[in-house]
């Protein structure tokens, strides 16, 4: 069976006991048309970086499935049809991912100090100590 990732984003103004019964549904969906889904993970109300059908929200939600092409499309045919889903898109992948997803895996802030200092930009001169900024002058352009 291929592999595929799947997210679809719900309307915003559905609650999220809405949204996990619907990704049960789907759930029960694959699992009639011979796949599985091996992980659910409810991303939660997210900004979208812009309007969709008049929403600026929207309930995320991924789902790793093992499944044939025929129940993907049956799954993407009824996502199609419900009028809370308003985006959904599904990836072939040869391999899923085994712990949590980019989007859960909490940033790691303390990465960020181990760099250590910058290292010296080539394409800027060293400007040592300058001296301080003249006032302008005014300029008197249209004047003769």
């Amino acid at each position: 069976m291929a592999l595929y990732e799947h997210i679809f984003l719900a309307r915003q103004d559905v609650t999220p006991q809405q949204v996990e019964a619907l990704t049960d549904q789907l759930k029960a969906k694959i699992a009639a048309l011979g796949g599985a889904v091996t992980k659910v993970e409810p991303w939660g109300l997210k900004s979208l970086a812009y309007r969709i059908k008049k929403n600026r929200k929207a309930h995320f939600t991924l789902l790793n499935i093992s499944a044939p092409s025929e129940a993907v499309v049956e799954l993407e045919r009824t996502l199609g049809i419900n009028e809370d889903v308003i985006r959904y898109l599904t990836i072939r992948v040869h391999e899923l991912e085994a712990g949590p997803s980019a989007m859960l895996r909490k940033r790691d802030d303390a990465d960020r100090d181990d760099r250590g200092p910058r290292p010296p930009r080539g394409d800027r001169f060293d400007r040592g100590d300058r001296p301080p900024r003249r006032p302008r002058e005014d300029t008197n352009v249209g004047a003769s």
